[in-house]
This record gives structure tokens, sequence and C-alpha cells, in this order.
């Protein structure tokens, strides 16, 4: 068994902590933010500071892939979220027969457990706290890595442990950098010499105002349609969350100056009444004025290059390896995606017998996440380029032409989605992550179905068009 430190108490570093816990390995969890998860949702959403979480009380929701492994990986951590009141919830269950096509066995699969972010991460934090396999130091921010010196004769350095601000020496047979958007991991290997990773980094081009509110008995807003809505140049997002509560954000490009007005409370609400599925949504109490999220980076940092890693001992988990736009909530299930992943390559390497050897394990890491999750973070970057350039041209009042195949068939499926039952179940299997799209477009009700939609696109939700939008923002 193997010493593990790792970097972040997050989703991320939380989930892989009782992965590693469980198959027996010493595990120890730096965490800079010094206040523990609070007992109970409400106050997690009141009073729990999470400075290192700039996303913290913006709308969340965990998609039906991050329920299906936490409830095979993680039962406990169900149980506590359950407890706290998070939400299952099923488009399924609850869809008209008219469009679902009636209930089918299968349909279980698409059920999400979720919830406010404090309220979901401050119930992983209580289960990770009560491991007795597991040391959690809170308040420990990390300085820096600790490497062995000389480094290896490859010149491939080799980090044993790290430091905190304060001194204090943490040694280890592996780090773990679970530190989420803000990781530092770039800036302290190249504090010990170590060669840069390649890194891809550039702005999403999106803009999130969004709020939450609660109802006084408990119920959730009747939803109608999808929860992602695209307009002609925005979009809306209206997300159930826990204990009767739920969240509504509009989203649109940075470019969109205009769109800015929307970080006001009456200009928000404004827009939002302006749009029949949604309206509705805004009757209960709110708990808190428009919330802005901009300067959203997609990021992401190769550690193995041309087949040799940067530094051994080290890797990187979740947003510490990438982030992208979370409008489409993919970001916690890649977390647990990949916290599985890690958990199950340290199994290999020691079945194999190189479990202590780091070297080995950066490179195999290097290809497990290429391949692992490397596909949801490329095909996430694609979609989100295609939505920015139909936005820029509903702005110019043209339309939006391309021939990339994937965001032709995306659109085709999306239109088929509203008129045949089984194409819709291919969408919501690629937006919740339960299966990829080479699976679900090789799927023979689906071929037929595309070739019976091929060159439709779904028109926008029933809202304000542009010149509409920008009146509103007036």
């Amino acid at each position: 068994m193997a010493r593990v430190l790792i970097i972040g108490s997050g989703i991320a570093g939380s989930s892989f902590a009782l992965l590693a816990a469980k198959d027996g390995h010493d595990v120890t969890v730096l965490e800079r933010d010094p206040a523990p998860p609070p007992a109970t949702a409400d106050a997690a959403w009141d009073n729990w500071e999470r400075k290192g979480v700039n996303q913290f009380r913006l709308l969340h929701f965990f998609i039906a892939r991050f329920g299906q492994i936490a409830k095979a990986e993680l039962p406990e951590v169900v149980v506590a979220l359950e407890a706290d009141g998070a939400l299952r919830i099923n488009p399924f269950a609850t869809m008209p027969d008219s469009v679902s096509g009636g209930w089918q066995p299968e349909d279980t699969r698409f059920e999400s457990i979720t919830g406010r972010r404090p309220m979901v991460e401050a119930a992983f934090a209580r289960v990770v706290d009560a491991n007795p396999k597991i040391t959690v130091r809170r308040g420990a921010a990390v300085r820096g890595l600790l490497v062995d010196k000389p480094a290896p004769t490859n010149g491939v350095p080799c980090i044993t442990g790290a430091v905190t601000e304060d001194g204090e020496e943490f040694r280890a047979d592996l780090v773990v950098d679970a530190g989420g958007r803000r990781s530092a991991l770039p800036a302290w290997l190249a504090a010990i010499g170590a060669r840069p990773p390649l890194e891809q980094r550039e702005d999403c081009g999106f803009v999130y105002y969004g709020r939450y509110f609660r109802s006084e008995d408990g119920s959730l807003p009747f939803a109608f349609g999808a929860p992602l809505q695209h307009y002609e140049s925005f979009s809306t997002i209206a997300l159930a969350a826990d204990n009767g509560t739920w969240g509504i954000g509009i989203s649109t490009s940075a470019r969109d100056s205009a769109a800015r007005a929307l970080a006001n409370d009456d200009t928000w609400e404004r827009v939002v009444r302006a749009c029949p599925l949604i309206a509705h949504w805004i009757d209960g109490i709110s708990m808190q004025s428009v919330t802005v999220m901009a300067k959203i980076e997609d990021r992401i940092r190769t550690y193995v290059i041309d087949g040799n890693p940067v530094a051994a001992g080290v890797v990187t988990l979740g947003d510490a390896w990438a982030c992208t736009n979370p409008s489409v909530g993919r970001g916690a299930a890649i977390a647990l995606t990949h916290a599985v992943a890690l958990r199950d390559l340290l199994r290999q390497q020691r079945d194999d017998g190189d479990l202590h050897d780091p070297v080995a394990l950066a490179r195999r890491w290097g290809n497990v996440t290429e391949t692992t999750v490397g596909p949801i973070y490329n095909d996430t970057l694609r979609t989100d380029r295609h939505r920015l350039a139909q936005i820029d041209a509903e702005i110019a009042g043209r339309p939006y032409v391309t021939d990339d195949p994937s965001w032709i068939s995306n659109q085709t499926l999306a239109y088929g989605a509203g008129r045949d039952p089984e194409l819709l179940r291919a969408m919501v299997d690629l937006i919740a992550l339960l299966a990829p799209p080479a699976e679900v477009f090789a799927r023979h009700a689906v071929i037929a179905g595309m070739k019976a939609y091929a060159g439709h696109a779904p028109d926008p939700s029933p809202g304000p068009s542009r010149a509409e939008f920008l009146g509103l923002l007036a």
C-alpha cells in the first residue's frame, strides 16, 4: 500500500480520498480553507466559507453519471446526501407518455442525485472526516513540492511530498493535485526546475447570471422541457436542487456587452419572465441577488510530453487537470470518473508490481486520462465553440452554418428528440454522460432516426427574439 497525499478536499479530492482509503492506502488530505463542513444543508449554504471554490454558490447540477458512480463506488456518500435532503430526480418519471413513449425499465439509469454545491460538498466532507483511514488537515495551504535530489538519471524529478505555507512537510509515495481550477501545480513544478506542462488556455466565452430560490413547503416548480433552453442570443438554465430549492441562470456570450445589464435583479427578472417555459420558476422566495460568473477558463494541462512525464510522484485530478464551461454540469461527473480511473490504475500498478515506480505511474496516468476523460473535455469544448459562434451569428442577424459533422449530428438528434422517444433517450444519454457518442450514434434506432430527420435543427425555445431581448435589457 502507498502513502497518498491529496491537495484539495473538493468533490475530486474527497472522492479519491474515500476510494483510496477503501483500498488500504494511507491517505492525508490538505485543504487550504480552514472551516470544517457544517452539519446541515442550510448551514452549509448560509455559513460555510470556501474561498478556494470560486463557483461555490452558483448554479450546480449533478448529472446522472455522477449519481450512477456514487451509488456503485461511494454508497456511504449517497446515504449522507439523502440524509441532508439531496434530490433524486428522473426526467422520464414525470414526462408525458406522448413525449417519452411511456416509462421503460431501463429509464432508471437517468436518475440524478443532486443539490446545491455547498450541500453536496459538505456531505462529502463529513464522510471523509469520519473515515478513520483518512487524515484531513484544514487550513493547510500548500506552498510547494518536496523533491528527491539529485533528480533521477532520466531527468524526471521525483516528487516526495508537499510543504505548507507554515513550513510543515508531508511525505508521500504519491501526491494527487485536486486543487481545482486554481491549481498552482505548474508554478510549484517550475520552482523545482521541472519542465512546464503543455497548457491550452482560453476564456470559455460565456458569462453566467444566476440566482437561487426556495419554496415555503418544499415543493419544486414544474419543469416544461429540458433544463437548458437556447434562445436566439442567450440561454437559460433551470435546475432543481435540494430541500425545496432551485436555481435559475442566464448565460450569454462574453462579447455581448448589452447583456451585462443582467447583473441587475430587476433586469434579470424581466428577461426570465419573458421566457414562458421558466417564468414561473421565479415565483419562489429569493435566496440571493444575481451572482455573476465571468472570465471562466477552458483549460487543459498535459504532464506527459512525448512519452516522458514532466515530473513523477504527482498526478492531477478533475479540474486541476482540465476545466471547461460549467453550464452542462459535467465537472463533478468528470471528477468522479477520473477518481475511479486513478483508483483502478493504482490497483493495476500494484498487481503489476509497479506500485512504487512513480515514473511508470505518471506515464500510465497520462494515457488513462487521455482515453478516459480526454474525449469528454474535447467534446465539451467543441460544442461550446459552436454555440458561441451560433450566438455571434444570431447577433449579426445571419444563420449559423458549419460543416462540422459532429455539430450537425447533435443538432439533428436534438430536433428528433422531441419527436422520437428513442432519439430522446439517446440525447439524454449523451447529456448525462451515460454513453459515449460513438456508441449512441451506432444504435439502429438512432441511425434510422437521424436519416428521417436529416437536415433539421431545433428551433429556439419560445421566448424573446434578439430585438426583444435588447428591449428587456434597456
